[in-house]
């Protein structure tokens, strides 16, 4: 059976790891955002995001304003500044329905930033980590994923690397 009118939630964008510069609780609501690093994400005003807090674990889901660009703000407002606070760092997630075959085809923006939100590298794979940030990757690459399949995965004919002992 063919689901031609299938559509799948992904993750169509994402800012890795930027840190909260500000959070102000008598604001109406929202993340302000520097417009750079909106526009590297490919996030319009007033899109949908989800915010996970790196340093507590707090998640919440919000809309994204611009800021001021090249300023490196990232400003929590309203009362998602109980959940989340200056100089946490986050993950801003934008997620949009797909098609099928749009979902199997799309290349999100992943915009890593470095502590002062500053863009370091923008890529298409969700979990690859630029070098020298610490960071360890995980998963299998999209692209390589999507050059075999499941099948190809499974059989070992797409190449791994294997995740790293944790201690």
């Amino acid at each position: 059976m063919t689901l031609t009118s299938l559509q799948r939630p992904m993750m169509i964008s994402k800012i890795h790891r930027a840190t909260v510069t500000q959070a102000d609780l008598h604001y109406v609501g929202s993340i302000t955002i520097d417009a750079t690093l909106m526009e590297a994400a490919d996030l319009l005003p007033g899109q949908q995001v989800d915010v996970v807090d790196v340093t507590n674990g707090s998640r919440l889901t919000t809309y994204a304003i611009p800021g001021e660009a090249d300023s490196g703000v990232i400003c929590i407002n309203g009362a998602a500044a109980h959940l989340v606070h200056e100089g946490d760092l986050v993950i801003i997630i934008a997620y949009g329905m797909l098609s099928d075959h749009e979902a199997r085809t799309y290349d999100p923006h992943v915009v890593f930033v470095d502590s002062a939100n500053r863009i370091v590298d923008v890529c298409d794979e969700p979990g690859r980590v630029p070098a020298d940030s610490g960071l360890e990757p995980s998963g299998l690459p999209i692209h390589e994923f999507r050059s075999g399949g499941w099948e190809a995965y499974r059989s070992g004919q797409v190449e791994t690397t294997p995740a790293p002992d944790r201690p």
